[in-house]
């Protein structure tokens, strides 16, 4: 796994973000049976960055936890067919995958913690992994969705030791 990550924020997480975010990306992709190694952009930022992106790209005026902007349309959640039809969703330097982007306000994740009662690393670690699941091609749109994403992310914190 190769994760850029940028910190655009003053407000500091105050854990090892870049050790748990790869660890997370790793156990997602090793779930999904990624056959590739992969790539992904992380940005952590505040409310104000995240509600003028989702203004920008979504038309929703309000900060959200988390943005996830895949780069590959998969046609099923981790169907890497599609990925084997067209070269351009790999890095032509390095032949990774090109997953995505992924924004994480990090005002919103000690907001969460604290709302659901659990740590700061916890938060983090979840928006790491529902984001990783959106880049592979899940999403929560339906209660059938969202019940298969829960459970995945649950497992992959699980696996890794992450609980409140």
């Amino acid at each position: 796994m190769n994760m850029q990550i940028d910190y655009e924020t003053e407000r500091e997480l105050g854990i090892d973000y870049e050790t748990l975010a790869v660890k997370v990306a790793d156990k997602v992709l090793e779930m999904e049976k990624c056959p590739y190694d992969a790539q992904v952009n992380l940005v952590l930022t505040d409310n104000e960055e995240i509600e003028r992106v989702n203004t920008e790209f979504r038309d929703i005026a309000r900060p959200t936890d988390v943005l996830s902007f895949p780069m590959i349309p998969f046609e099923t959640p981790a169907g890497y067919d599609i990925v084997e039809e067209d070269e351009s969703y790999f890095d032509l330097d390095t032949d990774e995958l090109l997953l995505g982007d992924i924004m994480i306000s990090v005002d919103k994740v000690f907001a969460q913690a604290e709302e659901y009662g659990h740590s700061v690393t916890r938060e983090f670690c979840f928006l790491v992994a529902h984001s990783m699941l959106h880049l592979l091609g899940y999403d929560h749109m339906t209660p059938g969705e969202a019940a298969v994403m829960e459970v995945k992310q649950a497992k992959a914190l699980e696996e890794l030791g992450i609980t409140r």
